[in-house]
C-alpha cells in the first residue's frame, strides 16, 4: 500500500473526527444556553444583598485578652524550636 492513499485516509478520518467534535461542542453550547435562559425565566428573583451585622462597639473583654495571650505564649513556647 502506498503512502498517498494511507495519508488520504488519515486526513479524512481526522476531518471527520474534528467535525464531529465541533458539532458536539456547538450543540452543547446551544443546549446549555437554552437551559440557562429557561431557568432564569422561571426562577424567582434573587434576594438583595444581605446587610452585614454591625460591628461590636463594646470594649475588649480583659479576660478574653488574657486567655488569648496565654494561648499565644503557649504556642510560641512549644513551636519555637
Amino acid at each position: 500500500m502506498s503512502a498517498s492513499p494511507l495519508l488520504q485516509e488519515g486526513l479524512s478520518l481526522m476531518a471527520f473526527g474534528m467535525g464531529f467534535v465541533f458539532v458536539f461542542l456547538t450543540l452543547l453550547v446551544a443546549v446549555t444556553s437554552g437551559m440557562s435562559r429557561l431557568v432564569t425565566r422561571f426562577s424567582p428573583p434573587a434576594p438583595g444583598p444581605a446587610t452585614p451585622p454591625p460591628a461590636s462597639t463594646t470594649p475588649d473583654d480583659p479576660e478574653l485578652m488574657a486567655v488569648i495571650g496565654a494561648a499565644v505564649r503557649r504556642y510560641r513556647r512549644h513551636h519555637d524550636n
